[in-house]
């Protein structure tokens, strides 16, 4: 098997890992409420999907 001829350094190491970041949630507005919502997904505080009503929100 493979084995690593020197040791890693640890700024090596930490560089590699330093792109690990989170991106941000991509939100649109719902067409029926306009409240912020993710994509593709029902609308929590209207209960609606792609126009229509999916669930009822009380």
């Amino acid at each position: 098997m493979a084995v690593p001829k020197r040791k890693t350094s640890k700024a090596r190491r930490n560089s590699r890992k330093a792109n690990w970041k989170l991106s941000p949630l991509n939100l649109t507005s719902c067409t029926k409420c306009g409240e912020f919502m993710m994509p593709h997904r029902v609308c929590k505080m209207c209960g609606s999907y792609a126009g229509r009503e999916v669930i009822k929100v009380d």
